[in-house]
Parts: structure tokens; C-alpha cells; sequence
């Protein structure tokens, strides 16, 4: 199909769609699923990708362009749309749909379904009419919980194969599966007690320790009163082992009631966010859930923290709906949750974003958990990379006669306009990608007037004089912006501090990327297709990049104390609450007098204009 006709087609298509809730699927011209994503109004929705003057990230822009072929399912509700939308992504696993990834196969405790449900720990969820109760962070707590329902109900709680299950009896074909059991397995109860055993355990593993320990305890004293003292005994053994643990849990809010606590986190580095859910029940901490989100590019914390949200409570790993839900962000689009979450629990369950207290200190928790796991991924991901040198890297190493494999690459770049506002800027390269953790910015302090070479001097000299004195990693690889002159004075720094012969060091030109190295007359000319090359390009780049932002960023600083602090009873704050309003310092030049008054008082308001007329 050709660009012209598909577009034509799609257009037809969007302009015929209903404002019904539903699904939406998008295409290419070998018939895969690009996206996947649900609307309030389809129609609305739709049509949204496709106007120009809608403003549209490159992720998006480039998606669009390649759809040839647009589908549509009509719900009945929002959160139907949110249902189908959640399972079409899991089955198709769209290429510019938000991908989960888990670092482990989570533990679960299973209840199979029937008259004698059988509870065992399990890492698979299937779809057989079971009740999975996690997924457990941690096997040690799940190990906790199973030995609690053990010691507290005398339930068998051992993970054995369905090929060895009486059918007739729902337990093992051997009468004991523990010690504890011996001649006295839980599969022999009569079906009434053990319904009623069975659901005492979904409590506990609901977390509704309080309720639980007080049935018991109601049910100690009956015994008791009917003068039935070994069952009072073991009632009264089962109170102990659940007081134990529920001591064990974490109490993290004040309140009795069942939270659901969301977070979610970026690390730009390795392109991945995190996202943590933390359980809260009956005000203890019971459980700890963690995803790593991919395809992220471009997306803003809003879209991620609703993707994961929706995907928790739509997906195997959902649980019991809570009373109440908070997150760490603002959702883009909340309503189909809310009336998901209402259809689920009877009930409107609030769904916040906590400012203060004891419920915003929940989310910097969870917050606190997403950046320990985003940092233990880049480490796994850090150390995966150091097994695989990349070409470049060997090329260059080649090509320029290095020490040493340059897989930690710092290179230099100055910005002035005409002398003023003078700055640098450092970045890092680790194994061909940049470090943005260990860029640096630098005010170039002692140099007057544009003098490039004395403040590459000035800006190595205050570097490596810091490396050398708190031990910091050496690099591979010096790379300086500019010709001889720079690399001279990079040198000359080098030597002053006694750090000369540490590393290798280069200059690399713009005008024929030509590289200088120390004592040597005449410049190395890479091949201009080698990998080498692009990636010394990309580092300079970057520290250009990187050196001009912040000289801009330096220099509106600067404006901003020289244009508006000079007016008589404009001081910093009031300058940056003008600049806040209006944008820039053109357009209060540009702004009346009145609107100035009205805005920032009589007094002041004129003496801003009276400033800009003279």
C-alpha cells in the first residue's frame, strides 16, 4: 500500500470512528502491532496522533509515520478499554507500548480452587481458577508466612506435583508430607473446618492480622467455656504464632487501614525506570513488589507511573483492591483506574499524590527503594559491558597507538562569548557511552579576556589536581577540544601537577578532525567511516554540547542580575518572579506599564517601565 493511499485510508477510518470507549491498535504495512492503547472518546483520541499542530515527541512523530493500518474494539466502559488494553499489550507486546522486565521469577503462595484447596509456594501463576497471594520480594518472607500458617492451623503447606495428588482425597499419595503431619494430615479434615481453616489463611495472607488474632482469641474462650482445653491450647498456640508474626512486619503508618503505595523513578544512563509497590495492611508493611520498565524514551514520569499502576492491577501479579491508593506522580489520565478500582472494590478507592506527612513520607520510602534497584541494575548492566569491549574502542586504541584500551574516555571543552562569561565543561565516556553521573561543569576562575589555551591549563590543572588528592578513577583517555595549542597547554598542566605518563592524552580539531598527540609534529587522520572516529566526534560533540548549555545558562544569570536587579526596588526575587510571569526579560521591555503595576505593585511597576523607556 502506498504512503499516500494508507494515509488517506487511516483518515477515512479516524473520521468514521465513534466516541465510544475502547481500544485502539495501530499497525504497519507488514501487519505488526506498533501500539496499543485505550480512549475515553476513540474518535478524539485517535485523531490526536495525526494533527499537525499537536506537538509530539520524536517517539510518537516517528511511530505515526510508519502506521498503515488502524483497528478498534468498543467497550463498554473505560476501565473494560483498560482491561483489554493491559491484556493486548501482554499478548502482542507492542514495539512502542511501555515492556516490563523482572529481574527474578517472583514467589507466590497458591490456594487452588475446590472442596480441599491444597497452599503451597509456587513461582508460576496460572490461569486454572487459583488464588495467588504476592509476588514476595524475598523467599525468607514467603518461608515466614508458610511456616506462621503451619504453626498457627496445621495446614500442609508443602509444593508437591499434581501427578502425585490423591484426586480423591486432594493430598499426596503418601498420608504425610512432614513430620509435623505424621498420622495426622490436614487432607483428612472434614471439608467444613477445612473451608474454614482455608479461609483464616486468606486473611493472614491478606494481611488482616488484627481480625484474625481476635476470631482466634473468641474462639479460645468458647473452647474454653465447653471445657474443651486441648483445643483451647492449640487455639491459644495459634494466637502466639501469629502475634509473632505480625511483630515481624514493619509498622509504617499510624492509621489501620490497607494502602497501596506506587513509585516510580528514571535512570537516564541505562535508558531503564523503576517501579516499587509497597503493601500496606492494617498499617504494617507486608509486602514489597519491584518492575523495571523499558521503552521509556521520551515518556514523562506520568505516563510511566500510569502504565505501572494499571498494568499492577490488571495483570497476574494483582491482589486484594486497598481503601486507599498513593503515588509518587500525577497520572495523565486517572479516571479509567478509579472506575476500574471502584468496579473491583464496591467502593470509590481515592487515588492521590501525598504533599505532607506521614503518607508523603511513604512515598520518599518507596522513592528511597526505587533508586536502590535502579542502581544495582545499572551495576548488573555496567558489568555485563566491561565483558564486552566495543570495536571503537579497540579501533582507537589502534589507530592512535594508546597505552591502553581508552574505555573511560574524559574529554574538555571551553565556551566565552568575547571573553565574557567563560565556563568549561567535562564529560565522560565509559566503554563508548556517555556517564552523565560524572560530567562537570567549570568557571573558569583566573584566566581574563578569550584565552582558550590558559583555560584548558586552568580547568586540567583543577581536575586532575582533585583526582590525584581524594583518589578518584583515573581515566584511559584525555580528550581536549581543539588543535596544538590546547593540547600544549593540557600538557603543561599535566606535567605541573606531577600527573604527565598517568594516561594517554589527545587533541582532536574540528576543521579536518585531524588528532594531536604529545610530541609529535604532525596529526593522525583517522578514516572517516571508522567507528573510531565517530566515537571521538560523539565525545566532542557531547562536551560541546554540554560546555554551551551551561555558558548559556551562566550568562541569562548574569542578565538577569545586570538588566532587572540594576532597576531601583528590583531585587532577585522579584526579578525572578517578573521573569516567571513574563517569560523573558524582551517581553517585560516589551509589557505596558499598567500590566507591570497590576502585576508587581504601583511603584515598582513604573520604575520598570520609566527603566526600559530611557
Amino acid at each position: 500500500m502506498s504512503e499516500e493511499k494508507a494515509k488517506v485510508d487511516i483518515e477515512e477510518k479516524v473520521a468514521n470512528l465513534p466516541t465510544s470507549p475502547g481500544v485502539y491498535i495501530y499497525r504497519d504495512s507488514n501487519e505488526s502491532i506498533l501500539y496499543v492503547g485505550k480512549a475515553k472518546k476513540l474518535r478524539n483520541r485517535v485523531r490526536s496522533y495525526f494533527q499537525s499542530s499537536r506537538k509530539q515527541d520524536g517517539r510518537i512523530k516517528t511511530m505515526t509515520s510508519k502506521i498503515d493500518d488502524l483497528e478498534v474494539i468498543v467497550t463498554d466502559s473505560e476501565a473494560e478499554a483498560l482491561i483489554l488494553e493491559n491484556n493486548l499489550i501482554k499478548q502482542y507486546q507492542p514495539r512502542y507500548n511501555i515492556m516490563y522486565r523482572d529481574d527474578k521469577s517472583y514467589p507466590y503462595i497458591c490456594i487452588t480452587p475446590g472442596d480441599k484447596p491444597r497452599v503451597f509456594p509456587t513461582r508460576t501463576v496460572l490461569k486454572d481458577g487459583s488464588k495467588y497471594f504476592g509476588p514476595y520480594d524475598s523467599v525468607v518472607t514467603m518461608k515466614r508466612l508458610l511456616e506462621t500458617i503451619r504453626k498457627t492451623f496445621g495446614l500442609c503447606t508443602c509444593a508437591v506435583s499434581q501427578k502425585v495428588i490423591d484426586k480423591t482425597r486432594g493430598v499426596p499419595r503418601w498420608h504425610s508430607c512432614f513430620d509435623d503431619y505424621l498420622e495426622n494430615c490436614s487432607g483428612d479434615w472434614d471439608s467444613d473446618v477445612y473451608n474454614d481453616i482455608i479461609d483464616k489463611v486468606e486473611r493472614l495472607l491478606n494481611g488482616k492480622t488484627d481480625v484474625l488474632i481476635r476470631e482466634l482469641k473468641e474462639e479460645m474462650e468458647i473452647a474454653s467455656d465447653a471445657l474443651a482445653f486441648e483445643e483451647a491450647a492449640q487455639l491459644r498456640d495459634s494466637v502466639k504464632a501469629v502475634k509473632r508474626y505480625s511483630k515481624k512486619m514493619k509498622i509504617v503508618a499510624s492509621k489501620k487501614v490497607d494502602r497501596d503505595v506506587f513509585a516510580v523513578g528514571r535512570n537516564e544512563e541505562i535508558n531503564e525506570a523503576c517501579g516499587v509497590l509497597f503493601k500496606i495492611r492494617e498499617g504494617k508493611l507486608i509486602g514489597k513488589f519491584h518492575r523495571f520498565l523499558k521503552n521509556i524514551d521520551e515518556l514523562e514520569m506520568s505516563e510511566m507511573i500510569q502504565s505501572f499502576v494499571e498494568d499492577y492491577y490488571t495483570g497476574q501479579y494483582k491482589a486484594a483492591i486497598p481503601d486507599e491508593v498513593y503515588l509518587s506522580h500525577d497520572m495523565v489520565d486517572a479516571e479509567p483506574l478509579e472506575e476500574y478500582l471502584r468496579q473491583e472494590r464496591g467502593k470509590i478507592v481515592p487515588v492521590h499524590v501525598p504533599q505532607i506527612g506521614e503518607k508523603k513520607q511513604l512515598i520518599k520510602m518507596a522513592q528511597a527503594n526505587v533508586k536502590l534497584y535502579l542502581n544495582e541494575r545499572a551495576l548488573e548492566k555496567e558489568k555485563a559491558e566491561r565483558s564486552r569491549i566495543p570495536h571503537a574502542i579497540k579501533e582507537l586504541k589502534q589507530h592512535l597507538h594508546l597505552s591502553r584500551l581508552p574505555r573511560r574516555i574524559e574529554c574538555f571543552d571551553n565556551s566565552n562569548l568575547q571573553g565574557t562569561d567563560p565556563v568549561a565543561s567535562l564529560v565522560c565516556f565509559v566503554d563508548g557511552r556517555s556517564r552523565k553521573s560524572e560530567y562537570k561543569r567549570f568557571h573558569i576562575k583566573t584566566v581574563e579576556g578569550p584565552d582558550d589555551f590558559a583555560s584548558m591549563k586552568e580547568v586540567l590543572t583543577r581536575r586532575y589536581s582533585r583526582v590525584q588528592k581524594e583518589g578518584l578513577q583515573i581515566p584511559d583517555l584525555i580528550v581536549v577540544d581543539g588543535g596544538k595549542g590546547q593540547l600544549s597547554s593540557a600538557v603543561e598542566a599535566l606535567k605541573e601537577i606531577g600527573f604527565e605518563g598517568e594516561c594517554d592524552i589527545i587533541g582532536l580539531a574540528k576543521r579536518l578532525e585531524e588528532v594531536f598527540l604529545p610530541g609529535r609534529s604532525s596529526s593522525i587522520m583517522i578514516p572517516k567511516k571508522s567507528s573510531a572516529l565517530k566515537l571521538l566526534q560523539r565525545v566532542r560533540d557531547e562536551a560541546h554540547r554540554f560546555a554551551i548549555q551551561f555558558h548559556r545558562k551562566t550568562r541569562s544569570k548574569r542578565t538577569l542580575g545586570t538588566e532587572l536587579t540594576e532597576i531601583e526596588g528590583v531585587g532577585k526575587k522579584t526579578a525572578q518572579k517578573l521573569l516567571k510571569e513574563f517569560g523573558s526579560v524582551r517581553k517585560i521591555k516589551k509589557a505596558g506599564k499598567k500590566e507591570l503595576q497590576d502585576f508587581i505593585g504601583n511603584s515598582t511597576g513604573e520604575k520598570i517601565h520609566n527603566y526600559f523607556r530611557q
